[in-house]
């Protein structure tokens, strides 16, 4: 089953929206869906409406078990929360044995019971990233088409293959996901080029634009299925989510 993060170091790429809009288009078309939010900023978890009770912290701390910090969001679809608690986490690991699994502990015995699991990982490479990154079979990168979004993907990359060359984690790179596209202008064109020139791994074709109704949709705690399913944002995480499901099942 796979167990997807979705991670960039650098804020602002799209990064839970995209966890967001994917989740929620996978659970309407039948696949039963998890999102763990493990960023303390809990976006995720409000974007999906949820903003009080117990959460993923309280798992990693023992105070709780998976099954019991989940709430059902709707049909197929399942949250595990992030509460600001979670950003102490990094201090209270650290001299914890096997620190680098324990969210991999506490999924393992979800795994069974979805089709597909989704990390939102904290804005940083943290303990917390690393410990999404240990659960996980998968990444994929959101990356904004600007040229500051582009220095730190060498960065990430050099992380994501450590974790593989020195934890020992399983994972593949699933792809990089291009969001806040804008067509009108002549700059993201030209640092697409250079994606496509320069990144080792998947650019998926599906490229997310830039869009209004995506960025209003979180503040009422819908997907933008939910919020404005015509859109142009609605339409892109469509099409990704279609593209997701054939690079996965490639991967069978």
């Amino acid at each position: 089953m796979p167990i997807i993060s979705v991670v960039n170091q650098k804020g602002g790429t799209g990064k839970t929206t995209t966890v967001i809009n994917l989740s929620s288009y996978l659970a309407l078309i039948g696949q039963k869906i998890l999102v763990v939010d493990f960023d303390p900023q809990a976006n995720a978890s409000s974007g999906l409406g949820v903003v009080e009770g117990k959460g993923i912290y309280e798992v990693i701390s023992g105070v709780s078990d998976a099954s019991s910090a989940m709430r059902q969001i709707k049909k197929n679809l399942y949250l595990i929360p992030a509460t600001p608690d979670l950003s102490g986490a990094n201090v209270e690991l650290a001299n914890t044995e096997n620190k680098e699994k324990i969210l991999f502990q506490h999924l393992s015995p979800l795994s069974s019971q979805f089709d597909i699991i989704f990390i939102d990982t904290p804005p940083s490479m943290g303990i917390l990233t690393i410990n999404s990154l240990m659960a996980s079979t998968s990444v994929v990168i959101p990356i904004q088409a600007e040229y500051f979004a582009l220095e730190g993907l060498g960065q990430l990359m050099n992380t994501v293959n450590l974790v593989k060359k020195n934890l020992g984690a399983n994972l593949s790179v699933l792809g990089a996901v291009i969001t806040m596209y804008d067509e009108r202008s002549r700059l993201p064109k030209e640092i697409l080029e250079n994606l496509y020139q320069n990144f080792p791994y998947r650019i998926f074709r599906t490229v997310i634009p830039r869009n209004i109704s995506l960025a209003e949709a979180p503040s009422f705690g819908h997907s933008i299925f939910d919020y404005a399913p015509n859109s142009k944002g609605a339409n892109a995480y469509r099409r990704l989510g279609e593209e997701l499901i054939f690079y996965l099942n490639t991967l069978d």
